[in-house]
């Protein structure tokens, strides 16, 4: 059991006692927790909750608890970006695992569930926009994970290995890292669903090769990530959040998977318009079977 005193500088928390970014109690928080970038889309999946408990809403996390079908479900959204998932996981896992009066671990570690559905650009000319992807992999192009004292298992340390050799990537960028999801709940959420490695991006555009005035660095990053292959494993989908969730969540000892709905498929040129209507079907698709 880890004895630790978190200190004020380290552990920081609201005059309400509340964890400081999330601003949120233990009692706020359910074991499985949707995890949505827009925090216009944490409404999106409340609505669908037989009721709702608590709703609590600091900067860019909303968080709204309740319960679905007889289940407590919270519902987070992250804001964009690994960065922000940085704050998001270190501060649940707080939330629920260390006493924020004493500022000490609980002798017992409470696990957690954690489903991103999000949205995302395919990089194969087969998915088309419209598509529900889910991610047994993340490729992590932000270097999140090499903050922290980690071990990569053998299987993402080879999948790694066979993807940066295929790259050939610029040195003076982080080096690309390899996270699984978990397969109990990529099994439980997604067996109808494409499955392949998400590729995690640090920006929107040059980072995902998309060029707006400024020239890209390299410019054929995706067709270079769209070759890929290892066996029937293949790079299948670009977004911003994955990789850290993957990473960190392994970490802290808690079950992660993503899910995305395909706006765009960068190899073809499309984009999906009505998509809000095919959010709200995966969204209910993803309560429905968790």
């Amino acid at each position: 059991m880890n004895q630790e005193i978190l200190q004020d500088s380290e552990l920081i928390l609201n005059p309400d006692g509340s964890i400081y970014h999330l601003k949120l109690h233990e009692e706020h928080v359910s074991d499985t927790i949707i995890l949505v970038g827009d925090q216009g889309r944490v409404a999106q999946v409340s609505k669908y909750f037989d009721r709702i408990d608590s709703k609590i809403q600091n900067r860019e996390f909303v968080t709204h608890s309740g319960i679905y079908k007889g289940k407590p479900v919270t519902a987070l959204s992250t804001g964009i970006g690994t960065d922000n998932i940085d704050i998001v996981l270190n501060e649940l896992h707080a939330v629920v695992n260390v006493d924020l009066k004493t500022r000490m671990f609980k002798p017992t570690t409470r696990q957690l569930n954690l489903i991103r559905i999000g949205t995302s650009g395919s990089l194969q000319a087969d998915i088309p926009a419209g598509a529900y992807v889910i991610s047994e992999f993340g490729l992590g192009f932000d270097g999140l994970i090499y903050y922290y004292n980690h071990d990569f298992d053998a299987e993402e340390s080879q999948l790694k290995d066979k993807i940066n050799d295929h790259l050939k990537w610029d040195p003076q960028l982080s080096v690309p890292y390899v996270i699984k999801g978990s397969p109990k709940l990529i099994e439980q959420i997604g067996p109808d669903m494409i499955k392949g490695i998400t590729a995690t991006a640090s920006g929107f555009y040059g980072p995902q090769g998309r060029k707006l005035g400024l020239p890209l660095s390299n410019s054929v990053m995706n067709e270079t990530l769209q070759s890929f292959s290892d066996g029937n494993r293949r790079i299948t989908n670009f977004e911003m959040e994955t990789s850290a969730l993957y990473g960190l969540g392994k970490l802290l000892g808690h079950h992660c998977c993503t899910c995305c709905l395909v706006l765009a498929n960068r190899e073809k040129k499309e984009y999906l318009e009505n998509h809000h209507e095919a959010i709200d079907d995966l969204i209910k698709t993803v309560l429905d079977r968790i």
